[in-house]
């Protein structure tokens, strides 16, 4: 792990696994670090059995699925993976210390960390910790463990909905929970949800958990005329977002703006050499997409190439006219 690579990717999710691909295609070394203990980013650490729609090339696949074949495709040129640990610093001289005390040298960087480090947002009340595990969740691992269950989805966003759809065809009742009437959830998606027998309960806020040793109710809060109202469930799944955070990367001398890193139309930070890409890195008209990320990492290998190797082509070709391994 002491040798010197060509690029080291920050972020193990579906941008940076194709960052390392497509710099395996370019003939670069490459290491990647990411603070979970398997790559995939959130597509395996928040929403493993989540439907992902907007992939070319699969109507439909799970997120689970999706990060498998990514992850293989981004390590068949075998990079250096380094997992469980933290990027803390980058020195001048471009060597990157980890919170277990490696030191790595490398001549670029590619930070593909998504949103950071992410926490779920909670409801916020007094007891709320003490009900993890006794029926309080904050995302789901795998919808079997659903099954026949009562279930309560707190928010209105996309999280929310594809959640709710997932979880009608495996649990006994379903009911979204959300402090308004508007959704921020794609319009496709809330048609389908209200298509089903999905309950809902608008205007609402959580106010109060009830039960013994499993969740038996929730205590409703109106939003607009403060009545309380109950509603029976065992299961209470939060989808309220999330608190995201660059943690160490803020302390990389990087202009940054709203928790995000600002790049060029190259992807390039302030930095010299540093370049971010996907949900990470913000610029005019940013999109964040999976699909859109996926074209940033390879210009961004692309031009860390030409930094490396000044006489390198910036565009090295089809990959359909590489001979590459099968």
């Amino acid at each position: 792990m002491t040798d010197q690579v060509d690029v080291t990717i920050i972020g193990g999710g579906p941008v940076g696994l194709f960052a390392a691909f497509y710099a395996g295609l370019r003939n670069m070394s490459v290491r990647i670090i990411d603070s979970l203990p398997e790559l995939g980013g959130q597509l395996t650490a928040l929403y493993p059995e989540k439907y992902v729609y907007d992939m070319p090339g699969f109507p439909k696949i799970l997120a689970k699925d999706l990060a498998r074949e990514m992850a293989q495709q981004g390590t068949q040129f075998s990079p250096q993976v380094v997992l469980g640990d933290t990027a803390e610093s980058l020195s001048e001289d471009m060597v990157i210390s980890t919170r277990s005390g490696l030191h790595m040298p490398t001549k670029t960087v590619i930070i593909s960390a998504g949103a950071g480090a992410f926490s779920p947002t909670k409801i916020g009340l007094a007891d709320e910790e003490s009900w993890i595990g006794r029926g309080l969740h904050y995302g789901v691992r795998h919808l079997a463990d659903f099954a026949g269950r009562r279930v309560a989805v707190i928010g209105g966003g996309d999280s929310a909905f594809d959640w709710a759809l997932a979880l009608s065809e495996v649990a006994s009742n379903v009911c979204i929970v959300h402090r308004r009437d508007g959704f921020r959830a794609h319009e496709d998606t809330v048609a389908k949800v209200k298509a089903l027998p999905v309950g809902f309960h608008l205007f609402k806020t959580v106010a109060a958990i009830q039960g013994d040793e499993q969740i038996s109710a929730i205590e409703l809060e109106d939003t607009q005329t403060k009545e309380r109202s109950t509603i029976e469930c065992d299961t209470v799944i939060v989808n309220i977002g999330f608190k995201s955070s660059l943690g160490p990367l803020k302390e990389w001398g990087l202009t940054i703006e709203k928790n995000q890193i600002v790049v060029d139309h190259l992807y390039q930070t302030n930095r010299p050499g540093v370049f971010a890409v996907g949900d990470v890195c913000t610029f005019d008209g940013k999109l964040k997409l999976i699909a859109t990320g996926v074209g940033e990492a390879a210009t961004a290998v692309c031009v860390a190439k030409t930094l490396i190797e000044p006489e390198a082509r910036l565009f090295p070709g089809h990959s359909s006219d590489m001979d590459l391994p099968a």
